[in-house]
């Protein structure tokens, strides 16, 4: 009887959920300023705010060498103006690109991610049809290295390139783009990395204000957009299953989707604010963490990049692009939003 009840017990036991492990929330560490604080202060900061996961836009030997054995890791971005290079060289070319910019700098196991380009296909177009080579060659350099499963490849691109995302189940490509987009999500497929995306809902509300309304980009609406069978009651979740449906529909349904960037400014356009800012990335930050999904994808936890670390004072374009930074140079967050 003792036996049995043993057994019994185990067997409730393994049919108990176990505990799903929170999507990771990272922070994108942009250094286009004049006034950043020192390295070691910015380890600090994000130690102090349980920061694992950090993505930077090049591969700075001066940061990964800061970084090195801090357990902290890595989506480390390979700057467009590589792109070429990398594509038309040798597999042997990309192994000592690997090597002598990231790999003698840092631990392996702190490299997440390698972020090919970033928003290549539409805001630099020169350099699309150089982006599935450069991952190829990259790729056969961390197999030679047995790096492959470790380190995933990708190549962030702009939500811009759904030419219809509305509603999320029209979700559909921009069809001039096909011919280096096909082979990107074949690649991603075949190696199960991520298609990786920067969504912004802030741009999304301001160039259509007569369309989206404040309170639906800032997770507060009080009615839901119904779409078939799922409803919405925020944009990000829109945006980001717009992307999962023109996924879907090129044949690749299965495929995880990492969102790159995301943020909101609190200052230097309409709606940008500290309060708007916060309330933003913080609802970012508590579905992550809490593993909602998506209404397409429920209960799936979403890897998420906010945007930005610091206040980035030598950014060109709107003004507001200079301020989206959660922490001041000083350390002291700009609003008081946790990462767990």
């Amino acid at each position: 009887m003792a036996i049995q009840s043993i057994l019994v017990l185990l067997s409730l036991f393994l049919l108990l959920p176990s505990e799903a492990v929170a999507a990771s929330v990272g922070i994108c560490y942009g250094r286009v300023a004049n006034n950043l604080p020192p390295i070691f202060d910015v380890i600090n900061i994000l130690k102090s705010n349980n920061v694992s996961d950090v993505r930077i836009f090049d591969a700075d030997p001066t940061t990964l060498q800061a970084f090195s054995g801090t357990g902290i890791k890595f989506m480390i971005g390979v700057p467009n103006e590589m792109l070429d290079a990398i594509a038309q060289g040798t597999p042997f070319f990309a192994l000592q690109w690997l090597q002598t910019n990231i790999l003698s700098h840092i631990f392996p196991n702190q490299v997440k991610y390698i972020a090919v380009g970033n928003e290549v296909f539409l805001k630099d177009p020169y350099y699309a049809p150089y982006v599935v080579p450069a991952i190829v060659n990259l790729y056969q350099a961390l197999q030679h290295l047995n790096l492959h499963e470790s380190i995933k490849l990708s190549s962030p691109q702009a939500a811009s390139i759904l030419s219809i995302s509305y509603p999320p189940s029209s979700g559909t490509f921009n069809p001039s783009l096909r011919s280096n987009l096909l082979p990107l999500l074949r690649f991603l497929y075949d190696t199960q990395s991520p298609f990786m995306v920067n969504v912004y809902p802030y741009f999304s509300y301001t160039s259509s204000m007569e369309h989206v309304s404040l309170d639906y980009a800032l997770f507060r609406a009080e009615k839901t957009v119904q779409d078939g069978r799922l409803m919405y009651g925020n944009l990000f979740e829109a945006s980001v299953d717009a992307f999962l449906y023109a996924i879907e529909k090129e044949g690749f349904g299965e495929m995880e989707v990492v969102v790159s960037e995301t943020g909101w400014p609190k200052g230097g356009g309409v709606a940008a604010s500290v309060e708007n800012a916060l309330a933003y990335n913080e609802n970012v930050v508590r579905r992550a963490v809490s593993n909602v999904g998506t209404p397409k994808r429920p209960g799936e936890g979403l890897e998420v990049y906010l945007f930005d670390l610091f206040d980035e004072n030598e950014k060109s374009g709107n003004e507001c692009e200079k301020h989206f930074g959660i922490f001041g140079p000083d350390g002291i967050k700009a609003y008081d939003l946790r990462f767990n």
